[in-house]
Formats: structure tokens, C-alpha cells, sequence
């Protein structure tokens, strides 16, 4: 079955930046797109960043364009998520993501299979 654990997170200040990694286990990763996903508070799970499995396409949700950058390292089985000039709007637990093999990059959760347990992300004003 596979596994994805995310870390990174924490807390930091506005106008900060913080890298978080998610290693996935027990499967094919180069030929799986990923993505990451954040939910605030009494809020629904949105799409923050997605990218295809040879790192070639990326996708970004508007409110993180210009500040996040998705990236992944096939060799390590990892996908990253630069953050920066983060705001307090940023505030959430972010969510890696695996597409099942073969399919392109996905904006909505329902299109992911497979999901780790998430790491917080604080940013004070």
C-alpha cells in the first residue's frame, strides 16, 4: 500500500518561507503526478500546486502563483513545496497527494487516490 509523509511544516512569520517534502513509498513514483492540497479551519480542502510525474507540468492555484513552487525528485521518491512570502491567509494543513499512474495533473481531491496525514503550517502576522 502506498505511503506518503509529509514534512516541513511549522510556524513563521508573515512575509516568511518554509519547504515541505513529502516522500511516497511502495510505488512507481516517476510515472504518478502529484499534488498538494491545504485546508484551513472549517474550511474545504483546496488545491494549492500539482505536477506531472517527469516534473515537465505544473499547475498552480491563483492565490499561490508567484509565491509556491512544486517540484519532485524521482530519484528520492520526494515532492517538494516551496513556499514564500507566506500570509496568514496561508494558514493550513498541507496535504500531499498521488494521481494514480498514468494520469495527468489533477486540481480537484477527488482526482487523488492517495494521501498522507498532513503538516501544519502557521503564519503569524
Amino acid at each position: 500500500q502506498v505511503q506518503l509523509v509529509e514534512s516541513g511544516g511549522g510556524l513563521v512569520q508573515a512575509g516568511g518561507s518554509l519547504r515541505l517534502s513529502c516522500v511516497v513509498s511502495r510505488v512507481t513514483f516517476s510515472a504518478s503526478a502529484m499534488g498538494w492540497f491545504r485546508q484551513a479551519p472549517g474550511a474545504e480542502r483546496e488545491f494549492v500546486a500539482a505536477i506531472s510525474g517527469s516534473g515537465g507540468s505544473t499547475n498552480y492555484a491563483d492565490a499561490v502563483k508567484g509565491r509556491f513552487t512544486i517540484s519532485r525528485d524521482n530519484a528520492k521518491n520526494t515532492v517538494y513545496l516551496e513556499m514564500n512570502s507566506l500570509q496568514p491567509e496561508d494558514t493550513a494543513v498541507y496535504y500531499c497527494a498521488k494521481r494514480p499512474v498514468g494520469l495527468q495533473n489533477g486540481v480537484h481531491p477527488r482526482e487523488y487516490t492517495a494521501w498522507g496525514r498532513g503538516t501544519q503550517v502557521t503564519v503569524s502576522s
